[in-house]
């Protein structure tokens, strides 16, 4: 019964963001179609038999939901689907086949661009708000990895790339995906803090190879696979439960782990995993106590979890990285808002051509049941993630639409460029062979998309 509400809140998260997309999209093509003088009979969201409807405006154009929820349409009047042999000279002269062939560009067109204007808008005020991410300070956990060998060490604080400046770990993570994806090097402009935290020095520039990235690596944690991580609080002891191991060997909240067995600690996550991997195994540790160093010994208790025997010393301790807040006017805010939704266009765009030349593989292509995951997972975290996961999908589902596919705008887009070409439309042999390959493939790749979520499920 304990999931029944989150089911219910992601069902809900995923409902809201899918019907704000489709009718974003759908009145994309009608605004546009009316300012062309084209006549639009029914506005649906949904697909399918119409289970509610009501005729508004001078057109009597029918607002409808329909029984499938998946997608909408604006049906408009148009002689390839309804018969106009009973219809005036004025209404004839609003059909859409009897258009320009560029005032069909721009009606087909709208729906993909309502797509990225509702990004830009949502980045742009989720930039004016300002967004609490993590600074650009990295974890370096070994000396044999790539980034330690290019250079950069554990607590640089990143401040640029190839000359761009960065505030956050995630500018970081998408400059780097971007970089990686051309295999080009990275030049990383870092401050680096002295021997004794007091300040940070003057900025060096350290080369970071990307080519021996693959495109494999690019689709997990390719930072991990450079050697580096967000940087976490150095292994400060917030609290220390009562009789616990931690309590028994002398330990006290605000204590410092400096060393275990002799070995400096990173931060608190190393001293996490080492505790977690020292079931029953006594750990000798340096500590700080305001000015004091001390030492002691701690055997960290055994518990089961998962099967697997887990190292416990009953301790708190905080292992969020460093925020920081990101605001900005609302004339940065537009231009950065406007540059993500590029940027991210752009990316997917590479993503998918790179899958159809076998580079990036098929496993990426997600289908409703993880969007429906992810719009719960980002609803439960904070609005503004939930607003970036609906900014994120809404581009997505305008590279889609642009896509060449007959069934979608970018097949008809493409009709429309062989129009402007020759000189003379499509012939309907031609286009009704399209559209039914165009089906296969849509179908091929739903199924696909569904093979990968129901695989995520299952793992």
């Amino acid at each position: 019964m304990s999931q029944l509400p989150t089911l219910l809140q992601t069902l809900l998260a995923f409902g809201f963001a899918l019907g704000l997309l489709v009718i974003i999209h759908e009145l994309g093509h009608y605004a546009v179609a009316r300012l062309c003088g084209v006549k639009v009979l029914r506005f649906s969201v949904g697909m399918g038999k119409v289970i509610y409807s009501r005729r508004l405006g001078a057109d009597q154009t029918e607002w409808a939901i329909s029984i499938l929820p998946l997608g909408g349409y604006v049906k408009m009047l148009d002689a390839r689907e309804q018969d106009l042999s009973s219809l005036s000279e004025q209404d004839l002269k609003r059909e859409f086949g009897r258009q320009s062939v560029w005032k069909r560009i721009v009606i087909v067109a709208a729906g993909p661009v309502a797509n990225f204007l509702l990004a830009i808008l949502l980045f742009t005020g989720l930039y004016v708000h300002g967004v609490s991410e993590p600074v650009s300070k990295i974890r370096v956990p070994s000396s044999h990895s790539q980034a330690y060998e290019a250079g950069l060490r554990h607590g640089d604080v990143i401040v640029s790339v190839n000359g761009q400046a960065i505030q956050t770990f995630s500018e970081l993570r998408w400059k780097l995906l971007q970089l990686g994806l051309e295999k080009t090097n990275a030049q990383i402009g870092v401050k680096r803090a002295n021997f004794d935290n007091s300040a940070l020095l003057d900025q060096r520039v350290f080369d970071l190879p990307l080519s021996q990235l693959s495109n494999k690596d690019l689709e997990t944690d390719f930072l991990a696979k450079l050697g580096f991580s967000v940087a976490r609080p150095a292994a400060i002891l917030s609290a220390v439960v009562a009789d616990g191991p931690a309590m028994r060997a002398g330990l006290q909240a605000q204590d410092q782990i400096l060393e275990i067995d002799g070995k400096p600690l990173l931060d608190g996550l190393e001293l996490t995993e080492i505790v977690n991997a020292s079931a029953n195994k006594r750990l000798h540790l340096l500590a700080k106590r305001g000015e004091r160093i001390f030492e002691l010994d701690v055997t960290p208790e055994s518990e089961m979890l998962n099967g697997q025997a887990i190292g416990r010393i009953k301790v708190q301790m905080m292992l969020a990285p460093e925020m920081v807040q990101v605001e900005s006017s609302v004339p940065d805010a537009l231009v950065k808002g406007s540059k993500k939704t590029w940027d991210t266009s752009i990316l997917t765009f590479k993503m998918l051509g790179k899958m159809l030349t076998g580079d990036v593989s098929l496993k990426n292509i997600t289908g409703p049941i993880t969007i429906a995951d992810y719009a719960g997972q980002t609803s439960r975290a904070s609005l503004v993630s939930y607003l970036s996961f609906i900014a994120l999908i809404s581009i997505s589902l305008g590279v889609m639409n642009l896509l060449p596919i007959p069934v979608l705008d970018g097949g008809h887009l493409l009709y429309y460029s062989l129009e402007v070409l020759t000189g003379k439309p499509v012939s309907e042999r031609f286009g009704e062979i399209a559209h039914r390959a165009g089906v296969a493939l849509l179908m091929a790749l739903m199924a696909v998309a569904f093979f990968n979520d129901i695989t995520r499920l299952m793992s």
